[in-house]
């Protein structure tokens, strides 16, 4: 079968296996998109995981275009699609070649982009073409120390200019790294249509509980030091020490889903904690004009993930240096901290992640140009510390006070006129 340009320089199928965990990484921009909206999949065979996950993410109004793998013929994925019954019948298109694909809102690779830096991107030059004002292309490159080099170097440039979120899935067999690319501009109202994106950076326990990836590091290490030690000292106890503190560190690190109101005027609190101060102040930092600061203290025993208090573009990330304050304490005001500028309609709104007294490292995983949904997961503080959401006092009012308990991504603290 003859491939088009684009398809043929994907590396050959299976060479990379794509698994369901990082399928559904593939197809998240897909999957949290209520809108009506055509995509694009590249490269994929019938048995392929991430074919099933994006027919799974398709709703009523939307259309999946399919090009198969260079392993399967059109007639065959036909065959596939048949079989699945004529709701999906209706909504997807195995196409040829792609040439005949039409502009797609969301585009997914289903094979590993592997090979030279060239070759990478050449494909990338020949799948943007079918990329709608907007859209997004989610394609995936080996990860790891034995990853192809010149590809894998090429999708970290080609992040680094249109990033708009990157993942590392390490379940998967070989471990690959997503990357989600926009090569044009998208509004910030499109936001406030999307639901929190999958993200694979976390390990399910339950249905509702999760551990973020940091502590499944941290119990790893733990348990490392533990086994470390036993071999070392054998006839010593001192091994039961890290052994016995790997389930609490995980503890720490746990992330539960949560209940993200869908009144568009709600504006959620940004972690789990209690309320230490509600104040408006100017910060020219952020632009002219009064702010209204909710500001959230996280102990070590709250949830440490933060979350998009409202739908927004992030259009700029800091970090200011300072100290580590007790962040309990009016001096931290001047601890270090990192700052998310999101722009919403309504106006800029501003998270702050300020480390404290215990808390040193600050995760922040939503690069400038992505977009988050309410209630979205974005990053997080190691060990507690405090958060702070800055929005604009004309166009909100308060609706917690201090000494109040909120949860992050459920808990309304304030709401826009």
């Amino acid at each position: 079968m003859t491939q088009s340009p684009a398809v043929r320089s994907l590396g050959r199928f299976g060479e990379v296996r794509i698994g369901e965990r990082a399928a559904r990484t593939l197809a998240a921009e897909l999957a949290r998109c209520d809108d009506r909206k055509a995509a694009l999949l590249v490269g994929v065979t019938p048995d392929a995981p991430v074919l099933a996950v994006a027919i799974e993410a398709l709703l009523p109004g939307d259309r999946l275009t399919v090009v198969p793998a260079g392993s399967t013929s059109p007639a065959e994925l036909r065959s596939h699609v048949a079989t699945l019954g004529s709701w999906v019948a209706d909504r997807v298109r195995v196409v040829d070649t792609l040439a005949e694909a039409e502009a797609a809102d969301v585009m997914i690779v289903g094979e590993a982009l592997v090979g030279t830096g060239e070759e990478a991107r050449a494909t990338l030059d020949g799948l943007t073409k079918y990329l709608a004002e907007g859209g997004v292309l989610s394609v995936a490159t080996p990860a790891g120390p034995g990853r192809t080099a010149g590809a894998a170097a090429e999708l970290d440039r080609q992040g680094a200019l249109h990033g708009v979120g990157v993942d590392l899935v390490l379940r998967n067999q070989p471990p690959v790294r997503v990357h989600r690319l926009r090569f044009t501009a998208v509004d910030a109202a499109m936001a406030a249509r999307l639901a929190p994106a999958y993200r694979p950076s976390s390990v399910p326990l339950t249905r509702d509980m999760h551990i973020d990836s940091n502590g499944v590091a941290a119990a790893g290490i733990a348990l490392g030091l533990a086994a470390l030690t036993r071999a070392v000292r054998p006839k010593s106890k001192l091994w039961l020490v890290p052994a016995l503190a790997a389930a609490p560190v995980a503890a720490f690190f746990r992330d539960p889903e949560r209940d993200v109101p869908e009144d568009p005027s709600a504006v959620v609190a940004a972690a789990d904690g209690r309320v230490l101060s509600v104040q408006r102040l100017h910060d020219e930092r952020f632009g002219a004009g009064e702010w209204l600061r909710v500001a959230v203290f996280l102990s070590v025993l709250d949830v440490h993930v933060n979350r998009s208090p409202v739908a927004g573009k992030v259009v700029d990330y800091f970090v200011a240096d300072g100290g580590f304050a007790n962040a309990m304490k009016p001096e931290a005001e001047h601890n270090v901290a990192a700052y998310t500028v999101l722009d919403t309609e309504h106006g800029t709104v501003v998270v702050a992640q300020r480390t404290g007294l215990i808390a040193r490292r600050i995760v922040q995983r939503a690069p400038v140009g992505s977009l988050l949904a309410r209630g979205e997961r974005f990053g997080l503080i190691r060990f507690g510390s405090r958060t702070d959401v800055y929005l604009p006092a004309e166009a909100a009012d308060p609706l917690v006070g201090p000494g109040d308990k909120v949860v992050g991504g459920s808990s309304v603290i304030a709401r826009w006129r």
